[in-house]
């Protein structure tokens, strides 16, 4: 028995440390570059590097922290701030849903996956979801883990040595690597989806994005992807009833 606990904290180890590896990995390059876009953002706006640094880690997900910045820089309230950055992480729920079937076992602690779910954003997830199923299924929580962890202390630090040196970019510089991270999750759902109503989702908020921007752009993202997500699961779905139909004739 003890033999076979050494042997299973060994095969841990030893993914743990495979996902750390994951840090040279090209989604995580392409986080870490808009980063440092996001370090040229607070530096601008004025927002203290130390502040900049805990809500790196303590937040995470980079679309939740610009909208935060936003929000403080604009003298907006702790009410509206907090519903807003709230309402940007709700897109977590289904892909933590849809990831911790894929990496944990029947051994697996619920507090541990509390803890790992701070780490699910979405670098993370198009990582774990398009290489977990490579590890043995024992292996994969901490495969997950050791990527997770290295990846946002990687980035906290990673700001706290760019917020100095980006006042020294030209500001064209910063918004370029900055719109790197909204191209490559682009593409990364797109080549990693499983299901068609992914790519109709896709479609269908990226046409949708373009109307709600003219129409309303203080909503234009959140009503491109609720409507257009709704859109392309009522259409998939009707297309998979109408399909099931047609065979059993």
């Amino acid at each position: 028995m003890d033999a076979e606990a050494i042997s299973e904290g060994q095969t841990k180890r030893y993914w743990f440390v495979q996902g750390m590896r994951g840090i040279w990995s090209i989604p995580a390059v392409i986080l870490m570059l808009s980063f440092v876009g996001f370090a040229a953002f607070t530096a601008e706006g004025g927002i203290p590097v130390e502040q900049v640094m805990f809500m790196t880690g303590a937040v995470w997900a980079l679309p939740a922290k610009v909208i935060l910045v936003g929000s403080m820089l604009s003298g907006a309230n702790i009410a509206t701030t907090f519903i807003a950055v709230t309402l940007s992480s709700v897109r977590m729920m289904p892909m933590v849903a849809a990831l911790v079937p894929e990496i944990r076992n029947s051994k697996t602690p619920t507090w541990l996956m509390l803890l790992l779910s701070h780490f699910v954003a979405i670098t993370a997830w198009v990582f774990a979801m398009e290489r977990a199923h490579r590890v043995p299924r024992d292996g994969r929580l901490a495969f997950f883990a050791g990527f997770g962890i290295t990846l946002t202390s990687a980035n906290i630090l990673l700001v706290g040595v760019a917020y100095f040196m980006v006042t020294q970019f030209p500001p064209i510089v910063g918004a370029c690597l900055f719109f790197l991270t909204p191209v490559y999750f682009l593409t990364s759902i797109w080549v990693s989806a499983r299901h068609r109503v992914i790519y109709w989702s896709l479609g269908t908020g990226l046409v949708l994005g373009v109307v709600f921007h003219e129409v309303a752009p203080e909503f234009d993202i959140l009503l491109a992807g609720l409507v257009g997500g709704t859109l392309a699961w009522a259409g998939e779905r009707h297309w998979r009833l109408k399909r099931a139909g047609g065979a059993a004739r």
